[in-house]
């Protein structure tokens, strides 16, 4: 586990609530009720960001596209080399379903 994790606990009843949903409009129901209206456009951005890494392209590239800051493409791309693997289980299972 990372540093940036140590403080979360993957047993709360958060993670167990998000299991019971089912359509891309109850997410986002949910996390408009949870979270402000920039932590949403923050992942959002974030999500981008790493699809754009995981396709290949290249930072300015992605700055350009996403408006992004570098710290914001560094830090997403350091997880996705030394994450926890959830975006690539993602990206995996979204490949799957089309």
């Amino acid at each position: 586990m990372n540093n940036r994790n140590k403080r979360s606990n993957p047993e709360c009843e958060l993670y167990q609530a998000l299991t019971t949903l089912q359509t891309p409009e109850e997410f986002y129901r949910f996390f408009l009720d949870l979270c402000t209206q920039a932590e949403l456009n923050a992942m959002e951005q974030r999500y981008e960001v790493a699809k754009m890494l995981h396709a290949g392209m290249i930072y300015n590239d992605i700055l350009a596209a996403t408006k992004a800051s570098s710290a914001t493409v560094s830090r997403v791309n350091r997880s996705l080399v030394n994450g926890e693997g959830g975006y690539e289980m993602a990206f995996g299972r979204m490949k799957e379903q089309k």
